[in-house]
C-alpha cells in the first residue's frame, strides 16, 4: 500500500504545484469478457506489482501520443461533434505492422478544445466507434505544457538550440516544467483506466511524454513498455544544459524498450547515460542493452517508413482529386525542383531558396528554365524567432524572382497554405528533384513520399504516372533522420550554400539512366521498410526484451523521479540478519570472508583508513574461537598489515590472494604459481603511455600486479581507454604468466592462477584438514573479483570441500547481477549485519587461541 505523500510526489514534481482541473469520471476498463473491476484510485492502489490476474485474454496495445489520429469537428448544426480517423497520422499506420488479432486502444488528446460538460459524452464515442480515449488538459496546462515547455524548451533543445539568451531560445521557466509533468500525469490516468497491466503492452511516443514512463512503471511494475522518440536527441554537451536533464533521462529508463530513428541520435542518449548516471551500454547478437537496477533496457535503432498503400491510393485519385494535367502544363518546358517542409526555424528553407539563387547565378543556363516550387504547411508552434525566419523567406522570394523572373517564369514558387496529400502527390510526379535543406530534423519523411510517387501506383493508368522510366533524384541535407537510409542522394551541409547550389545542378544535369539507378536503389529500400516493418520490427524488439517479466521479482524503490524498478532473479534476496544471526548461533565452525573497499569501507571516501568502529567489529568476530576470520582484497599487505594492526587473529588475503598471512603472529605466505615478473617491464610502458593520455588516470604498482585506474577521469574517455588498453595489453601479453582484467574503473595485469577464488577455496581445504570443515560460510564482496569467491563456494560443497548441510550466505553489496544468493544495499548494511554478528558471538576464547587452523 503507498501512502499519499509518496503518490504524490510526482505531481509536485520539484515544488508545489496544484493539480489543475477537476476529476472527472473515469471511463471502465476495456475489457472483452465479463468481469467487475473496481474504480481505480490512483492514490490507493491495492498493488504497485500487478499481481491481479487480468480479465483479457488476447494481448493488446495502447498507443500513446500527444495527439489522437482521428479529426474532430463541429457539427454544422453546432450541436455534438464529428470525427473520422486522420489518415495522415503515422499512429493510425502502425496497427499494420503489429499481430492481426491485437487490439489497438489509442490514448491522446484531441486538436480542439472541448468543453467540460461534453467530456463524457465525447470520449464514451471516441471508445465505443474508435478505441481511442481522449486525454483533455486544462486550458491552462495545454499552454505551458505545449507551447511552453515541448515548443520553448524540449524542441529547440533536441535540435540543437541552446537558450543563449532571453530572446533566443528562453531561459528555463520551471512552471513550465510542472504544467509538462502535470500533462504528462493526466495521460498516465487515462492509460490507467483502460489498462490490464498483465497481458497490455503500452508503446508512448515523442518528446511530449517523456516522463510518462515513470507514471506508468511506478503503478505497474512488471508493466510491458516501449518509448520512441521521433524527434532528434541532442549530444551530450547540449542535452547536459537542461535543468531537469536526470529526470527525463531516468523516467525515460523506466521503459522496456527505447527506440530512435538514427545511431547517431541513440549514440547522444548512451552517451548521456554514461555521462550523467555512469551506465555503459553492451551490444549482445546485435542488440544494445543497457543494465539499469537488474532490468534490460533495450535501444532500437529503426528509422519509421511510409505508409505504401495509402500513398499508393493518393496516386490512383490524384487525377479526381487534383489535375496533374493543369501542372505539366504550367511548368512545360521548365525543370521542377521541389520543397516541402513544416514551416519553423530548423527546416532551413531560406538556405534552399539561397542555393537557387546560388545557382541560378553560377549556371545560367538554368535562368529561364529552372523552378523551385516551395510548399510551406503551417507552423505548428509560434514565436518571435519563427516571424524573423518566415520574413526572411518573404524577402528572399522578393529578392530571386525580381533578379530572375521574366514574362511567364518565376524562379521560385512559394505556396503558403495548407496542402492536402493528394495535391502534394501531384507536385511529387512532376518535380525532377527533391531537395531537403534541414539544418536538424527526426526523420523527414519527404523523400521516401516523392519516391513512390514517381514510381507511381502498381496497374495504374493514371496521367499521374511520370512516362518513360522511373527516375527521382534528391538532394538532402545530412542532419535528417532518413539521410543515413538514402544511399543514392546527394548528401549536403546545407549551411554550405555553394556546395548546396553545386548539388541541385549535379542533380538536374545527371544523365537519366544514373537518375533511375539511384531511383530503383530507394525504391526498393523505401518500399520494403515502410512504416509496418518499422512497427513490426520494434514490436518483436520489445516483446523480445519483455520475454522474463513475469519470472523475475521486481519492486521499486526511490522518491519522484528518481523512482526505478529493481528486477532480480526470483532467487536473489536481501540478506536478513535475523536469518543469519540464527544460522551463525547454531554453528560450530564459520569462515567469513570480507572484501575491504566497497564492502566495510565506502568506495567514496578519500581516507581508506577502517574506522574505529569496523576494528571493534571485526576484533568481536576474531575472539570467538569458532570463527576463522579474513580480509580478502585487492590492495597490498603493508597498508591492510598496517591498518588491521590492532586483529591480531584476523586473517589477511592481499592483493587477491597472492599473499595469505592467517595471523599476525604468522608469516605471510606466498600464493602465486610462479614468481616471473619480467612482464612488468612489459605491461608498464603500455600503461604509462594510457596514463599520459587520458587525464586523471593513474597506474598503480603492486607487488604482484600493475594496476591502471580511471575513476578520476571522464567517465566516458576513461571507459573507451579501459577497453583499447585490455586489447593493447592482452596482445602485449599473449605468451606470459598473467592474466589481464577489467573491474570497477580498473585494469589490473597479475600473475595467473590468483584469484579472491582460490584464496577461499585454500581457507575452506585448510579449516577442513585441520578437523575445522566450516558449517557457516559468509562471504561478502562488491566487485567483478568477489564473484570469483562466490562462484567457488558451489564447487567447495560439490567437491566435498565443504558440507552438503553447510550454511552458505554469498552477499553481493547494491542490487545488481550476481552470482551471489542475497544482496546487502550498501557499506552501512554490511557493518550492521557484522555488528548483530559480533553481538551474537561467543566470547570466551583461551590465551593462545590464533584463529587459524593448527
Amino acid at each position: 500500500m503507498m501512502s499519499r505523500s509518496y503518490t504524490n510526489l510526482l505531481d509536485l514534481a520539484s515544488g508545489n504545484f496544484p493539480v489543475m482541473g477537476r476529476e472527472r469520471k473515469r471511463l471502465p476498463r476495456v475489457m472483452t469478457v465479463p468481469g467487475i473491476i473496481s474504480e481505480l484510485d490512483d492514490d490507493n492502489a491495492n498493488s504497485v506489482t500487478s499481481d491481479v490476474p487480468s480479465s483479457v485474454v488476447t494481448d493488446r496495445i495502447i498507443i500513446v501520443a500527444n495527439q489522437l489520429p482521428v479529426k474532430a469537428k463541429r457539427r454544422p448544426d453546432n450541436k455534438g461533434w464529428s470525427f473520422s480517423w486522420d489518415d495522415d497520422s503515422l499512429y493510425l499506420h502502425i496497427k499494420d505492422g503489429l499481430p492481426e488479432d491485437m487490439e489497438v486502444i489509442y490514448v491522446g488528446s484531441l486538436r480542439v478544445e472541448v468543453d467540460a460538460n461534453e467530456q463524457d459524452d465525447v470520449s464514451q464515442l471516441l471508445l465505443d466507434r474508435f478505441k481511442c480515449v481522449p486525454a483533455f488538459l486544462p486550458s491552462d496546462i495545454l499552454a505551458k505544457y505545449y507551447h511552453g515547455f515541448c515548443k520553448q524548451h524540449l524542441w529547440p533543445l533536441f535540435h540543437y538550440m541552446l537558450p543563449f539568451s532571453a530572446s533566443h531560445g528562453g531561459r528555463f521557466d520551471r512552471s513550465l516544467w510542472e504544467a509538462y509533468v502535470a500533462a504528462n500525469k493526466i495521460f498516465s490516468q487515462k492509460v490507467i483506466e483502460v489498462i490490464n497491466p498483465d497481458d497490455d503492452y503500452v508503446w508512448i511516443h515523442d518528446y511530449h511524454l517523456m516522463v510518462l514512463p515513470t507514471f506508468l512503471r511506478r503503478r505497474f511494475n512488471r508493466l510491458r513498455m516501449g518509448f520512441f522518440l521521433h524527434s532528434p536527441f541532442p549530444s551530450s554537451e547540449i542535452y547536459r544544459t537542461l535543468p531537469v536533464r536526470e529526470e527525463i533521462i531516468k523516467a525515460l529508463l523506466n521503459s522496456d524498450l527505447i527506440g530512435f530513428h538514427t545511431f547517431d541520435y541513440a549514440r547522444h542518449f548512451l552517451s548521456c547515460c554514461s555521462r550523467m548516471l555512469g551506465l555503459e551500454y553492451q551490444s549482445k547478437r546485435g542488440y544494445i542493452g543497457l543494465e539499469y537496477y537488474g532490468r534490460t533496457v533495450g535501444i532500437k535503432i529503426m528509422p519509421s517508413g511510409i505508409h505504401m498503400g495509402q500513398i499508393e491510393s493518393v496516386l490512383r485519385l490524384a487525377d479526381k482529386e487534383w489535375r496533374v494535367g493543369e501542372l505539366k502544363q504550367q511548368f512545360e518546358g521548365k525543370t521542377v525542383l521541389l520543397g516541402v517542409d513544416d514551416m519553423d526555424i530548423f527546416k532551413g528553407v531560406n538556405l534552399k531558396l539561397l542555393a537557387m539563387e546560388q545557382m541560378l547565378k553560377l549556371h545560367p543556363k538554368w535562368q529561364g528554365r529552372a523552378v523551385l516550387v516551395q510548399i510551406a504547411n503551417p507552423p505548428r508552434g509560434r514565436g518571435k524567432d519563427l516571424e524573423e525566419i518566415q520574413a526572411e523567406i518573404q524577402a528572399s522570394c522578393k529578392r530571386i524572382n525580381d533578379a530572375f523572373g521574366r514574362p511567364g517564369y518565376q524562379p521560385i514558387v512559394f505556396i503558403d497554405r495548407p496542402v492536402s496529400i493528394s495535391e502534394r502527390a501531384a507536385y511529387y510526379t512532376v518535380a525532377e528533384c527533391v531537395i531537403v535543406t534541414a539544418v536538424r530534423d527526426g526523420m523527414n519523411l519527404t523523400p521516401y513520399e516523392y519516391i513512390v510517387c514517381r514510381q507511381g501506383s502498381s496497374g495504374s493508368d493514371s496521367s499521374s504516372e511520370p512516362s518513360g522510366p522511373k527516375k527521382s533524384m534528391l538532394v538532402v541535407s545530412e542532419f535528417i533522420g532518413c539521410s543515413p537510409s538514402l544511399s543514392g542522394a546527394i548528401r549536403v551541409n546545407p549551411w554550405n550554400v555553394e556546395s548546396t547550389a553545386e548539388a541541385m545542378n549535379e542533380a538536374i544535369s545527371m544523365a537519366d539512366a544514373e537518375k533511375q539507378l539511384r531511383h530503383e536503389k530507394h525504391y526498393r529500400y523505401v518500399s520494403t521498410h515502410d512504416v509496418a516493418y518499422w512497427s513490426r520490427s520494434f514490436f518483436q524488439d520489445l516483446e523480445r526484451t519483455c520475454k522474463d517479466h513475469f519470472r523475475r521479482r521486481c519492486w521499486g524503490i526511490g522518491l519522484s523521479f528518481g523512482f526505478r524498478v529493481v528486477a532480480l532473479d526470483p532467487n536473489f534476496r536481501k540478506l536478513s540478519i535475523d536469518t543469519i544471526v540464527s544460522a551463525y548461533s547454531r554453528a560450530k565452525s564459520r569462515a567469513i570472508l570480507l572484501d575491504y573497499d566497497g564492502t566495510v569501507m565506502p568506495q567514496t571516501s578519500i581516507n581508506k583508513t577502517p574506522s574505529q568502529e569496523v576494528i571493534s567489529i571485526i576484533n568481536t568476530l576474531c575472539g570467538d574461537v569458532k570463527n576463522t576470520v579474513f580480509i580478502v582484497s585487492g590492495r597490498g599487505r603493508d597498508s591492510l598489515g598496517k591498518w588491521f594492526s590492532p586483529c591480531k587473529k584476523l586473517g589477511i588475503a592481499a592483493e587477491h590472494g597472492y599473499f595469505l598471512r592467517w595471523s599476525e603472529n604468522k608469516e605471510w605466505e606466498n600464493c602465486g604459481q610462479s614468481n616471473d615478473f619480467g612482464w612488468v617491464q612489459m605491461a608498464e610502458p603500455v600503461m604509462k603511455l594510457y596514463t599520459e593520455s587520458t587525464d586523471g588516470s593513474f597506474t598503480e604498482t603492486k607487488e604482484s600486479a600493475l594496476v591502471w585506474n580511471y575513476r578520476d577521469a571522464d567517465l566516458g574517455f576513461g571507459s573507451s581507454q579501459a577497453k583499447e588498453l585490455l586489447d593493447h595489453l592482452e596482445s602485449v601479453l599473449a605468451n606470459e604468466p598473467v592474466a589481464v582484467k577489467s573491474g570497477q574503473y580498473i585494469v589490473e595485469v597479475k600473475p595467473q592462477g590468483v584469484s579472491k577464488g582460490l584464496v577461499a577455496e585454500k581457507i575452506f581445504t585448510s579449516m577442513g584438514a585441520s578437523g575445522k570443515q566450516a558449517d557457516f560460510v559468509l562471504c561478502i564482496g562488491d566487485d567483478r573479483s568477489d564473484e570469483d569467491m562466490f562462484e567457488i563456494i558451489g564447487s567447495a560443497i560439490n567437491n566435498g570441500v565443504l558440507s552438503s548441510n553447510t550454511s552458505v550466505y554469498a552477499c553481493t553489496v547494491g542490487q545488481k547481477p550476481s552470482k551471489a544468493k542475497y544482496y546487502l544495499d550498501d557499506t552501512t548494511d554490511v557493518i550492521t549485519m557484522l555488528e548483530a554478528l559480533a553481538e551474537a558471538s561467543d566470547l570466551e576464547p583461551s590465551d593462545d587461541e590464533t584463529g587459524s587452523p593448527s
